[in-house]
């Protein structure tokens, strides 16, 4: 006879593996034999549990420590009174946390949104795309799961990249409109171009007109115009080159194009308009190449089909996670 846990039994077996992994004492085991034996459903949640943890056991951990120390700034961003408390998560622990997080809100809910979204103007959830008009008729279209903060308060148009990535088409006013993300930022008068985050920077891609981008504060300017890109990271910036913009920026109009891009790259960018998490375990497979056209609005189907070209295993996990590796 087959059961179906509820989403609260699933909680309780995530619980209780928790529990299992971080020194028992002889009553928990007691307690937790009890609860096993009280509906088959339990063992079943249980053992969808196990599955989880033994296919998500390295990056659950991470995003758990990810997710604790993201938490800590939020905590610390808050102007309180209280006494701030240092968030310590032992590794079993954090991880089934992470879990129980994930399987309970339906994998949306992540403290390092918080702190990304704390003060941020402009926000879109996972798989949605949004264009918003700024005080100055200038027009940005967010990406999927990205958040920007805006000030035109200093003399100059100033925008913050916080997550994500926009596409800003910016009206010709005589001030500067900058737009910072990571430590540099591309500046402009009016024109057309894209700025994405990347780890430890940022990636700038023109459409239209000129735009000088700078890696850090003291950073070197360059100088991009339409059909070039500039990736820097940690304050140094590589080399200019040149790209189909429209083909690069076609997110817009819900198509995710790539040329050779690392199978990595394409799954990071899938999560991001899936509505739950996408854990890519396999390193190898994650360097391989993946070339073509896909519509960004059903990650489902793009991994489906990279899966029987690439061949790798994906399992979904209680509904809300796909493991590929």
């Amino acid at each position: 006879m087959n059961v179906t846990p509820t989403p609260d039994q699933e909680q309780a077996a995530l619980a209780w593996l928790s529990l299992l992994h971080d020194q028992p004492s002889s009553g928990d085991q007691a307690t937790f034999s009890q609860w096993l034996r009280a509906d088959p459903a339990h063992i079943e949640a249980y053992s969808q549990a196990q599955v989880l943890w033994e296919l998500s056991e390295v990056p659950a951990r991470k995003l758990a420590d990810e997710e604790a120390f993201a938490l800590q700034g939020y905590l610390n961003a808050m102007n309180t009174s209280k006494r701030s408390r240092v968030v310590r998560w032992s590794g079993a622990l954090a991880m089934a946390a992470c879990l129980v997080v994930m399987v309970s809100m339906g994998a949306g809910w992540q403290p390092s949104r918080w702190v990304d979204d704390l003060g941020a103007d402009y926000v879109t959830a996972p798989g949605e795309v949004k264009t918003v008009t700024l005080a100055d008729k200038s027009q940005v279209t967010l990406d999927a799961d990205s958040a920007i903060a805006v000030d035109f308060s200093q003399g100059e148009r100033h925008i913050q990249l916080r997550r994500g990535a926009g596409f800003f088409s910016v009206t010709h006013t005589g001030e500067s409109f900058v737009v910072e993300a990571g430590s540099g930022e591309a500046r402009v008068l009016g024109t057309q171009f894209e700025v994405r985050l990347q780890p430890a920077g940022a990636q700038v891609t023109v459409l239209s007109g000129r735009v000088g981008v700078t890696p850090s504060k003291h950073g070197q300017l360059q100088i991009l115009a339409a059909g070039q890109q500039v990736a820097y990271a940690d304050g140094i910036a590589d080399q200019m080159h040149g790209v189909d913009s429209e083909s690069r920026l076609a997110w817009r109009d819900g198509w995710l194009n790539y040329y050779k891009a690392p199978l990595a790259d394409v799954v990071k960018d899938l999560e991001r308009y899936y509505p739950g998490r996408i854990l890519l375990l396999n390193d190898e497979m994650g360097a391989k190449r993946v070339s073509g056209s896909f519509p960004s609005k059903d990650p489902q189907a793009v991994l489906n089909a990279l899966q029987a070209v690439l061949g790798f295993e994906q399992h979904t996990v209680l509904g809300r996670m796909i493991v590929v590796r």
